[in-house]
């Protein structure tokens, strides 16, 4: 087959390559028509004389040589081998599609038509990758050659090169077609297996069955009872028939040993494991590493040897050939449901730990963690009993009607023990009233809260409705993803926890892996906790996305579509005409960052070490530094642009837009946005600096793209247009960095040594521990009053934040420590003696005055002393 279609490949190529030879002839003609010689003689009409004859013409010149024709276009050898992967592509692909249009179409043959796919889509974009250049540069040549003459011939050598030129992109162009056209159909053939999937999905979901309630199913149950006994019969006897065949001492042995093996493995999973889980019952507050740990030595030691056991006897019956084939499902569907049995006890032991609570792994009481426990078993249980006789009912041909009454009896069973174990968790109103004081939650942590039971009482309702109504498959669906995603949330809470404690505590804690971190890298453990928390992150995006993957996985979700997908998501899909391309948008960030960099590189390179070798001026500096910033950034910006596929065209369109909508009124809100831009980039103002603006200081607390948030110190919020911040005098006290300077003003009676005055002044901030040593404290002599020395105290302190008590604090030093030498007054300022001149009768009047009233309030005084010794007593 294949060489047939290689020689009908090789015939098309030829039928093209001749087909292109004759376009090359045709363009070429006129030029050939015109070196053929002269027309021939028209003949003479009838009754007409001939003219006479001319005079003999000269000798004929030799004729001119024949031009050669032009040469047959040639398909190159790239584009023959690029012909022969898209033919084998087509062929492919169209067996594909012929599998999935078919009639009776299984899930074996949409994963066989599915499969695949990928990889020929892949060649596909390949072919049109390195097809595309070469179209491109085809297009450019042929151009370079200019429109065509509508009048008037070509010449040779230019149409021989048109001709060539424009089979080239003619050839290139349909290669190029034909590799998009089959790319749209790969597209369309897993759009249709998808489809198909869907359909058949839904289709055996929603199929209704007998109901369970209808009398007639339980009268043929009835009816068909006595065929599938002796079904069972004969299984029986043909067990026994196959142990006497082939139960020689060898068979029966190994299988011993394996029963063997797996009682053995089971008994230690029962008793010897949690021994070697390692749970201390006398531990009381174990690190949530410890744990952890313990909790993933418990789950593993409980389930991987009750698989391995499993595993080991239904080995053990097929090796040893003792069991009939179509019951061995029978013992395998009983023996994974023992393993699935360990495996719940298992998981729910290790997470909850109800007998020993100190190494529960989450916040929950006894009574909880022991129904949640017992809740899950019994569910596990019921699940593995329906599972082995639905596999019992197919291996002895069950009657339907017996496999739907198998089906719907287990979903109710489950439905049922699922009501009883929520019912446990109600807070019952004996438990509200029993507290005669306050009010008191019974029980604040139930194990399952609200959404969740009411969640669990809806699937209780549906399941049983379903089950009792005829849709058994739709019951059994809902139980076993029911279970498939309580287990999945399960080990997703065990990992997630896992990674933000062996990851982000690793990272985070005092361990030896980030001290070595630290010591060999240079991080501060500043960076090591950013790392620490991205990494959790990352984690946690990463068992998400695969929990969700697993948990769609039953829903007909195939892991190849979803990859596809994402794949489709991070290299590029259209919406419309637009291409957007995870990928490139990263690698255009990541080009903007390099740039960034290397832009700031620049920057600091022209500040420390080519300028300041310069003899310009430090504004000029400055200018130059801040301009070539600018220009990197411009740069940066159009090359991040460019890869991304945006033209400046297209952003001219988007700018002269803004301009309409600034010029309808939106001056401010653009003015505030392009400043809170600009703040946000040069950073003059960050979040926690202490600025001033105008009759507001406070600490910056949030800066947005339209306003900035000052929280002053009377705890009240200041909202500043960016527009302001840019265009209006902001000061900002910790702009370089959060240093503050204190200044205090001191009087020192004139007659003491000022010397030591500024000793004092100097010892009191020095002794500060908030002040720093480096810039030393200094002492401003400012002024040689008449009665005092005026001195200024200045002091850098650690933080500006502490500029207020700092300043308290120095004065309360500075008082004590001069008023205990007697440089500072007793009464201060206000004492002070003032001497006026000329007022000597005035001063004189006054005491005379005062005088007078003194002992005219004596006189008195005695005369009522006399008068009261006059009065009798009594």
């Amino acid at each position: 087959m294949r060489r047939i279609l290689g020689k009908v490949g090789g015939g098309r190529r030829l039928a093209r390559a001749v087909t292109a030879g004759w376009l090359g002839l045709a363009v070429l003609a006129p030029g050939t028509a015109s070196a053929q010689g002269a027309p021939a003689a028209q003949p003479v009409p009838a009754g007409q004389t001939a003219p006479a004859a001319q005079p003999a013409a000269p000798p004929a010149q030799p004729a001119a040589p024949a031009k050669p024709p032009a040469p047959k276009p040639v398909v190159s050898e790239e584009i023959k081998t690029v012909r022969d992967t898209l033919d084998k592509a087509k062929d492919d692909l169209e067996h594909r599609e012929k599998i999935v249009t078919g009639q009776n179409v299984g899930s074996g043959d949409l994963t066989r038509a599915r499969d695949g796919v990928d990889a020929i889509a892949d060649r596909i974009r390949h072919v049109i990758e390195i097809t595309t250049p070469r179209l491109e540069a085809a297009r450019e040549r042929l151009t370079q050659l200019g429109p065509k003459p509508k009048e008037g011939a070509e010449g040779e050598d230019v149409a021989r090169e048109r001709t060539e030129r424009e089979q080239a992109v003619a050839e290139i162009d349909e290669t190029q077609r034909l590799a998009k056209s089959l790319l749209v159909q790969s597209d369309q053939i897993v759009d249709q297996v998808t489809n198909k999937r869907r359909a058949d999905f839904t289709r055996g979901l929603f199929e209704r069955s007998t109901a369970l309630v209808t009398p007639d199913l339980w009268m043929r149950i009835a009816a068909d009872i006595p065929r599938d006994l002796r079904a069972l019969q004969n299984a029986v006897s043909d067990t026994a028939d196959l142990f006497a065949r082939n139960g020689t001492l060898g068979n029966l042995l190994f299988l011993g040993i394996a029963f063997g093996i797996s009682i053995a493995l089971y008994f230690g999973r029962r008793n010897i494991a949690p021994r070697l889980g390692r749970r201390d019952a006398k531990a009381v507050d174990p690190s949530q590493r410890k744990k952890l740990l313990a909790a993933w030595r418990v789950f593993l030691l409980g389930t991987v040897p009750a698989v391995v056991g499993s595993y080991a006897v239904y080995y053990a019956l097929d090796v040893t050939n003792l069991l009939p084939m179509r019951l061995l499902p029978v013992a395998g569907a009983i023996l994974i449901g023992l393993a699935f049995i360990a495996f719940v006890e298992a998981l729910a032991d290790a997470l909850l730990s109800h007998e020993k609570p100190s190494w529960r792994t989450t916040t929950m009481t006894d009574a909880a963690a022991s129904r949640i426990t017992t809740l899950a078993v019994s569910i596990a249980v019921v699940i593995t009993v329906v599972k082995s006789v639905e596999a019992l009912n197919s291996a002895i041909s069950a009657a339907l009607p017996i496999s739907i009454a198998t089906r719907g009896i287990g979903a109710i069973a489950t439905a049922l023990i699922l009501a009883i174990g929520l019912h446990r968790f109600a807070d019952t109103a004996e438990k509200e009233e029993a507290c005669f004081g306050p009010y008191v939650a019974p029980e604040a942590a139930t194990g399952i809260g609200g959404p969740a039971r009411l969640l669990g009482w809806a699937a209780v309702v549906v399941i049983g409705a379903a089950a009792l109504f005829g849709y058994v498959a739709f019951s059994t669906f809902l139980i076993d993803q029911l279970v498939w995603t309580a287990s999945l949330f399960v080990l997703l809470f065990l990992f997630i926890g896992s990674a933000d404690t062996f990851i982000g505590g690793t990272l985070r804690d005092d361990t030896k892996i980030a001290t070595a971190l630290q010591a060999n890298t240079g991080l501060r453990k500043r960076s090591l906790n950013q790392i620490a928390v991205l990494a959790t992150g990352f984690a946690r995006v990463v068992l998400i996305l695969v929990a969700a993957l697993l948990a769609l996985a039953p829903w007909g979700l195939d892991s190849t579509d979803v990859f596809t997908s994402v794949r489709s998501a991070f290299f590029g899909f259209k919406v419309g005409d637009v291409t957007i391309s995870l990928s490139t948008i990263a690698l255009a960030i990541g080009l903007l960052v390099l740039g960034m960099a290397v832009t700031r590189a620049i920057q600091r390179w022209l500040e420390n070490t080519y300028l300041p070798a310069t003899d310009l001026d430090a504004g000029l500096r400055n200018s130059i530094s801040t301009i070539a910033g600018y220009c990197g950034f411009l740069l940066t910006l159009a090359l991040a642009f460019s890869y991304l596929g945006l033209s400046l065209e297209k952003l001219t369109i988007v700018a002269g837009a803004l301009s309409v909508g600034i010029g309808f009124g939106l001056q401010s809100i653009v003015n505030n946005f392009v400043s809170g831009l600009l703040l946000l980039w040069e950073r003059p103002i960050r979040v926690g600096d202490q600025v001033l603006i105008g009759d507001s200081e406070g600490i910056v607390k949030r800066i947005s793209v339209r306003s900035t948030e000052i929280q002053t110190f009377d705890r009240s919020a200041v909202i500043v247009p960016n527009s302001n911040l840019i265009s209006g005098i902001v000061k900002n006290r910790v702009r370089g960095d959060r240093t503050g300077r204190v200044a205090i003003t001191v009087n020192v009676l004139r007659n003491q040594d000022p010397v030591h005055a500024a000793e004092l002044l100097v010892a009191c901030a020095s002794a500060h521990p908030d002040v720093l040593k480096e810039p030393a404290p200094r002492v401003v002599f400012r002024k040689i009053g008449d009665p005092f020395l005026e001195f200024e105290l200045i002091a850098m302190i650690v933080d500006v934040s502490l500029g207020l008590k700092v300043q308290n604090d120095l004065n309360f030093a500075v008082f004590k420590s001069l008023s205990g030498v007697g440089m500072i007054p007793a009464m201060g300022p206000a004492s002070s003696n003032v001497v006026v001149q000329g007022l000597e009768p005035f001063q004189e009047a006054m005491g005379r005055i005062a005088s007078t009233f003194v002992e005219s309030k004596g006189d008195a005084g005695n005369g009522a002393i006399r008068s009261g010794a006059a009065l009798p007593k009594g």
